[in-house]
């Protein structure tokens, strides 16, 4: 029987041996990066060209999930960057080849509650379980990636070199005023958040934030885009409310350059208006992209702990709508479905640059007074198609 052969010793006193599960677009990446400062890296996907892939760039692959793990010393760690449905079947494949003492760490976009789960049926294994909510995506390789993690403080402390490796380091940011420079990791792009369930808990409230973000530039746009209302023909009919003083929507508004001057010393500035900002001047119609995404479930999820704590989540409520109306018709034209197909474009956009883990989940934090105009929008849509159908004047 051929015996497996053992990664090569990590370079550094504080480098470290870590198996990756799953080489997309950040696993990937996180691979590279982790290699490069020193870290030795056993890789599997089930992509073979995937493994060569990183192999060629300095890991160890291995051709099946036991050969991983009879390459890793012992105490082992194992990073999963795998969708969240498929965590369940490959922990039932890979825990019963692991021991007691050694690390999964669950880098995807997880249900906390899952977590808490997972981590209880490995712990009766003595088996240790990390959360790792993971933000950067494919620009992460570079740019470093925010790692809020959850889980028990050992573990955490043991791999604390391998987070330290894959965040974007202090120097990413300036200092807060008044922060001591030493006051924890955060500092530097990483966090112990909590117990286990914490760190995916952390992740899926900070892409809540981020659809929010996303919408409320969708919407901003989406005025300004309409701010020419006034030259348009406008409908004569019982359900279509007129335009008051057409005189005053009169204005071609050129979006590429809005925002442009947006990112430069606006209070709403931010990393998701810069690739706002590319998209646009590539396609300021984002004619590229239709008007939906796939739901991967962060939002609900954060409009569910809403609910349970009893806080206040009107907007996530709002893009419930948003979000039925681009499945049901992602490309029409009114300007209520050009909010949704506009808002859907966008996060599509960020997609491919920030990578697959991004969520697609669109139900977050629409404004309230988009919600009624959106379902007059659907309703009135529906109406007219059902009398053309029926031939009802």
């Amino acid at each position: 029987m051929q015996v497996a052969q053992r990664a090569r010793a990590p370079r550094g006193s504080n480098a470290l041996q870590i198996g990756i599960v799953g080489l997309g677009r950040m696993g990937a990446g996180m691979v590279r990066r982790l290699s490069s400062a020193g870290h030795a890296c056993v890789v599997y996907d089930q992509q073979p060209a995937a493994v060569d892939r990183s192999v060629q760039q300095g890991a160890m692959g291995a051709a099946s999930l036991r050969e991983m793990v009879a390459r890793l010393g012992r105490p082992r760690a194992v990073w999963l960057m795998v969708p969240a449905a498929g965590v369940d079947l490959l922990l039932s494949e890979l825990a019963p080849l692991l021991e007691a003492g050694d690390i999964v760490i669950d880098g995807g976009n997880s249900n906390y509650r899952d977590d808490i789960r997972r981590a209880a049926e490995l712990h009766a294994a003595a088996i240790h379980h990390l959360d790792v909510g993971t933000s950067g995506g494919i620009a992460g390789l570079d740019r470093g990636y925010c790692l809020m993690i959850g889980g028990e403080a050992v573990p955490f402390e043991q791999l604390r070199p391998i987070f330290s490796a894959l965040a974007p380091g202090a120097a990413a940011a300036t200092a807060t005023p008044g922060r001591k420079a030493d006051a924890s990791s955060a500092a530097e792009g990483f966090l112990h958040c909590g117990p286990q369930g914490a760190g995916h808990l952390v992740k899926m409230v900070h892409n809540g934030i981020e659809y929010g973000l996303m919408a409320a530039y969708a919407e901003g746009l989406n005025i300004l885009r309409n701010a020419n209302a006034g030259e348009a023909e406008l409908a004569s009919d019982a359900e279509t409310t007129p335009l008051r003083n057409p005189e005053l929507y009169r204005f071609e508004m050129n979006l590429p350059e809005i925002a442009e001057v947006w990112r430069r010393g606006s209070v709403i500035g931010s990393w998701l208006l810069d690739l706002t900002a590319q998209a646009l001047l590539k396609d300021p119609e984002l004619g590229r992209y239709a008007g939906r995404v796939a739901d991967s479930g962060e939002s609900r999820w954060t409009l569910q702990a809403a609910i349970d704590e009893g806080r206040a989540r009107a907007g996530a409520q709002c893009a419930a709508a948003a979000l039925c109306v681009a499945r049901i018709r992602p490309r029409a034209g009114s300007l209520a479905m050009w909010l949704a197909v506009t808002w859907t474009g966008l996060v599509a956009v960020s997609r491919l640059v920030l990578g697959v883990h991004w969520p697609s989940d669109v139900l977050a934090a629409m404004c309230i007074g988009t919600f009624i105009p959106l379902l007059m929008s659907v309703a009135n849509d529906l109406r007219r198609r059902r009398a053309g159908k029926e031939g009802v004047p």
